[in-house]
């Protein structure tokens, strides 16, 4: 009877002892540090990712050493993905990233609006950045309906956004975005007087982000800016035609001209301000802020006419009449001719 009692409690404590060390094993596999990073990695879960797709994720990107105390957790806990961009930090264990994304606790992304020439670049920005469908963004950046509801015309739209950065999570909507970019908006013009230099101009803000975007096209040198933007505030007090290649380029849909030729001046569209008096209908491009701030404080001068200088530096020759500025141009043919640019 002894003999029988001592080896129950001999397989009892064997069962114990086997069950405590499981216990064990399966805590030191989920608290442990599971990841082999040195800095964070970031997985990405979408509303259609799967467990499976998930796993592979945190061996890719989070380096996991072994998926047993994230499976531990699975058996032991209900677990249902949320869409989002999640850290992983070097030293996780899987109960840290488990709640993490049980929880939703995303990380922001840093999107920078950048100040491309056409609207679909962005949406292709923004398709890389955010869970958003590049197409879907363009259709809607192309519709009229939708740029009305903000306050815009499809023409007039580009002169919402300020290339800036914000932290945004990448699963915004499309909605939200645009939501959180007319209060970036207000907020730009409110700041430095902004809003008071445009009456003082008497321009509308998106009247000064269309100017921008045309000084922004033509110098890349920011301490020309204001001086560009004095030349055209210039002409356009006097009624003269701004008479400006970039919206030229704009108008024939191809910014890779080198030479503005006679034949493109005579296209004929509303973009076309050899043709036509005043600003286009909008910006040509996502207005840079030092294309923004040039126009609201412009260099006072005289000046009426302009050309890029025959060195191809990227700076510009400033002339006050016609006739300085026809023998500046012919300097500047003269170089694009012995260069072969046609």
């Amino acid at each position: 009877m002894k003999k029988t009692t001592r080896n129950i409690l001999i397989a009892v404590l064997a069962v114990v002892s086997f069950a405590i060390a499981v216990v064990l094993w399966m805590a030191y596999a989920c608290l442990r540090p599971n990841f082999d990073l040195t800095e964070n990695a970031y997985i990405y879960v979408r509303p259609s990712t799967t467990e499976t797709e998930l796993l592979q994720q945190l061996t890719a990107e989070g380096h996991a050493r072994s998926l047993t105390g994230w499976k531990v957790l699975r058996k032991l806990s209900d677990f249902h993905t949320r869409a989002g961009r999640y850290a992983i930090q070097p030293d996780d264990n899987f109960i840290t990233v488990f709640r993490r994304l049980r929880n939703g606790q995303q990380s922001p992304v840093r999107l920078t609006i950048p100040s491309v020439r056409r609207l679909s670049r962005l949406a292709g920005t923004l398709s890389e950045k955010l869970m958003l469908d590049s197409a879907e963004v363009a259709d809607a950046f192309a519709d009229s309906t939708f740029a009305a509801s903000y306050g815009y015309t499809t023409t007039t739209l580009p002169a919402l956004f300020i290339p800036n950065t914000y932290e945004v999570y990448w699963t915004i909507t499309l909605d939200a975005l645009m939501q959180r970019m007319q209060r970036e908006n207000d907020n730009f013009w409110k700041n430095e007087g902004r809003d008071e230099a445009a009456r003082w101009l008497g321009m509308t803000h998106d009247e000064v982000v269309t100017l921008a975007s045309i000084v922004d096209e033509e110098t890349n040198a920011a301490s020309e800016k204001p001086r560009v933007a004095g030349l055209y505030l210039n002409r356009l007090r006097l009624g003269m035609p701004l008479q400006a290649d970039p919206t030229v380029k704009f108008a024939i849909g191809d910014d890779t001209l080198r030479r503005i030729l006679g034949s493109h001046l005579r296209i004929v569209s509303p973009y076309n301000t050899y043709l036509n008096t005043g600003l286009p209908p909008g910006p040509i491009r996502i207005a840079s802020i030092s294309g923004i701030d040039a126009v609201l404080k412009p260099e006072r001068h005289d000046y009426l006419y302009f050309c890029a200088k025959e060195d191809f530096s990227g700076i510009h020759n400033f002339a006050r009449t016609f006739a300085e500025h026809q023998q500046n141009a012919r300097r500047y043919r003269r170089a694009l001719n012995e260069r072969g640019i046609r």
